[in-house]
């Protein structure tokens, strides 16, 4: 379905979404395939596969099947180990098919790193490249910001929960810690943003840091139901506004300060 946010000059006002045409809807989000242990030991005891192992399965039984077979996707996820990005008592699902609970965000709310195919998907729609700026907005643990920071010119990352960020084991990119809808004015205008989270409107915030014609990539509620969306600026003689299309379901945890529009008066 296609969407569309026209985008008001008055800064911190938030735009609506509205829905407009439907469109082919991608691949929903699939289950991937279960990893059984590598050996047996004495006693009838199993040893858990080696995490390269666990990391081929998820190219293999969730990314490939599921239709992500980009080749700089699928390179970049099958390097990177997820599981140091995880708190260490969720190691062993690291690689599963489901988010991974990380800890909560500055609103209480509960934070999650994304299931290996929903990152995979929003790489694929990003098609991230060396010329590009980008802004990604919810940093979390730092999984995501390592897969996009060799693939582009220039990241930066915002996580307003400290306590996520401190827990990454790397920080790729120039890392702020604040509020998620502010973004990061200083490495403005961003040819694409990434938001590693479901959204239910795009605040202007955001859209004056995009530059014209820039992507954005994200999560969106539509009707109660979390679809990968993909979005372009268009500017216009007095202001610009920001269309969405919203693509298959996808499994991305919500951000509690994108979940409703502000009312202003001035």
């Amino acid at each position: 379905m296609a969407v569309s946010t026209g985008l008001a000059e008055n800064a911190g006002q938030s735009a609506s979404i509205a829905p407009q045409v439907m469109v082919g809807s991608s691949a929903t989000v699939a289950g991937g395939a279960m990893i059984a242990p590598s050996s047996s030991v004495a006693g009838n005891a199993m040893i858990a596969p080696s995490a390269s192992v666990a990391r081929r399965a998820m190219i293999d039984g969730q990314l490939r099947v599921s239709g992500i077979t980009d080749a700089t996707v699928i390179a970049a996820m099958g390097a990177l180990p997820r599981e140091p990005f995880v708190p260490a008592a969720a190691r062993a699902t690291a690689y599963i098919d489901r988010a991974v609970p990380l800890g909560e965000g500055s609103t209480n709310e509960r934070r999650f790193l994304a299931p290996p195919l929903s990152h995979g998907a929003m790489l694929t729609e990003a098609a991230p490249t060396l010329a590009d700026a980008v802004l990604l907005v919810g940093g979390g643990t730092g999984y995501l910001a390592a897969l996009l920071a060799p693939l582009v010119g220039s990241l930066h990352v915002v996580e307003s929960a400290a306590e996520l960020a401190e827990a990454a084991p790397e920080r790729a990119g120039q890392w702020t810690t604040g509020p998620l809808a502010q973004g990061v004015k200083a490495g403005a205008p961003y040819t694409l943003i990434v938001i590693d989270g479901t959204i239910a409107q795009f605040p202007n915030s955001l859209g004056d840091q995009l530059a014209d014609d820039g992507r954005v990539v994200t999560g969106l509620i539509e009707r109660g139901v979390a679809r990968l969306a993909i979005g372009r600026k268009a500017a216009g003689p007095i202001s610009y506004s920001v269309g969405f299309l919203t693509l298959g379901e996808i499994d991305l945890a919500p951000l509690a300060e994108f979940a409703e529009l502000r009312q202003w008066s001035f």
